[in-house]
């Protein structure tokens, strides 16, 4: 039979605790905002401004959240746009015809055609003073109503999400005494 492989295109290892400041937004002071500065897919920082990921100091709406109470990400358009823009330029497989009911609507054929192996872009989240590199299994998955490979992302019409499907494989410390969040990859799986 034919094999399918999913490949990413940067694997790092033994990488250090990085830290970004958490963001106070008095609308919603319980809730985790960060300063997210930018996003890379495939090495190529996209053409986001920084705006998109921010609060908006008259009304406290936008910014970006880490909630580990959500499942996938959520990012403001224009980002999730550019994002879906940068896999589907850089992903050499067939665009899925989603429907309206689906909440991952960025999905491609899969598996692919025999004999295609398929290099997935890598997937950097950019903050104040850190960049988050997110395995492969931290925002792609085989969707099983349609058996397409799908980002785990959606759009959002207010502010951006960062949720549990991101914080896969990673030990995340929220120091609220320091108010940092902290972050390193762990393999859950051997722990």
């Amino acid at each position: 039979g034919a094999y399918a492989t999913l490949n990413s295109t940067n694997a790092s290892t033994s990488v250090p605790v990085q830290s970004t400041p958490f963001v106070v937004n008095p609308a919603l002071p319980t809730m985790y905002f960060l300063n997210m500065t930018g996003i890379s897919v495939g090495g190529y920082l996209l053409p986001i401004d920084p705006a998109v990921f921010a609060i908006n100091d008259t009304d406290g709406t936008g910014g970006t959240i880490i909630d580990s109470g959500t499942t996938i990400a959520y990012l403001a358009e224009p980002a999730y746009g550019a994002v879906r823009a940068a896999f589907v330029s850089q992903i050499t497989l067939p665009l899925l015809n989603v429907t309206d009911t689906s909440v991952l609507d960025t999905c491609f054929q899969w598996p692919p055609p025999p004999r295609q192996s398929v290099t997935l872009p890598q997937l950097v989240l950019h903050f104040d003073g850190a960049d988050w590199e997110l395995p492969l299994q931290n925002y792609m998955l085989v969707d099983p109503s349609t058996g397409g490979l799908c980002l785990v992302m959606a759009t959002s019409s207010d502010g951006s999400i960062l949720g549990s499907y991101q914080h896969q494989n990673f030990n995340v410390l929220y120091d609220l005494e320091n108010s940092l969040l902290s972050f390193v990859p762990a393999p859950c799986n051997l722990m």
